[in-house]
């Protein structure tokens, strides 16, 4: 792999378990546990002309950790250019540049670029906190947007999920366990039935902090399975093995 050119503040960080190196920056964005959990919890496209979207895509981490297990083609969506550039460096860092397209704009406009219902799977990564006057928000505007719902909403993201899958096609999302009602109203008022979610706690004996919600277009409204718990932390303080095991493999 050749060393694309780094800015200042930026490293270049491995998820060993998939053998993928990213760009990252703690000055602009970093992944998180929620990206390794939600690229690890998503099923990719079983075709070989299999798309996968990444919505609300940052510097590119789920798809990027995905792309190993995608047999067709992959498209990131973020608005943040300093992020859509992180992942198009990413992208040629790992020489995946054939399979990943980054597209640097709002996702509310991605049908100029991307068809309607043309989509086997979306995966997202949404801002979780819902843009309220009182709401008290990171003076880092990278991470402020990457947060809260100031160039998106939840209910877009899911209507924008929507439009793009496939009649069948799968969504795949980690989010904030205390907005489920709201993000299950909204997926069905979108034609998205909720099929499996995995809540996601800091160790035993806390509550949980983190979801990862799997639907499907135009699925009937029955069938939903809820997994087994997963846990961060075992009960020495060190990652549990299904979490070490995502991010260093076997």
């Amino acid at each position: 792999m050749k060393t694309p050119q780094l800015l200042p503040g930026e490293r270049i960080d491995q998820l060993y378990s998939q053998d993928i190196q990213i760009i990252q920056s703690s000055q602009v964005f970093s992944f998180s546990l929620d990206a390794v959990l939600l690229a690890n919890f998503a099923k990719p496209p079983l075709k070989q002309a299999g798309k996968l979207v990444d919505l609300c895509a940052g510097n590119g981490a789920v798809g990027l950790f995905m792309a190993p297990r995608v047999k067709g083609q992959i498209a990131m969506v973020e608005i943040q250019p300093r992020l859509a550039d992180m992942a198009r460096r990413s992208v040629a860092l790992n020489q995946l540049g054939e399979q990943i397209t980054v597209y640097e704009q709002d996702l509310a406009t991605i049908f100029n670029q991307i068809h309607k219902d043309s989509v086997d799977t979306v995966v997202c990564n949404p801002p979780y906190f819902a843009d309220l006057p009182d709401s008290k928000k990171n003076p880092n505007q990278y991470l402020a947007i990457a947060r809260h719902e100031i160039a998106t909403s939840l209910e877009t993201v899911i209507e924008v999920t929507s439009g793009l899958l496939k009649m069948n096609g799968k969504a795949f999302f980690v989010y904030r366990p205390d907005r489920l009602l709201e993000m299950t109203s909204m997926m069905a008022k979108h034609r998205l039935a909720v099929k499996r979610i995995q809540f996601v706690y800091p160790k035993a004996g806390k509550d949980a902090n983190i979801m990862l919600v799997e639907a499907i277009k135009d699925g009937r409204a029955t069938g939903l399975k809820i997994l087994p718990p997963l846990m961060t932390y075992d009960e020495s303080g060190e990652y549990s093995a299904p979490i070490k095991k995502m991010l260093y493999g076997d």
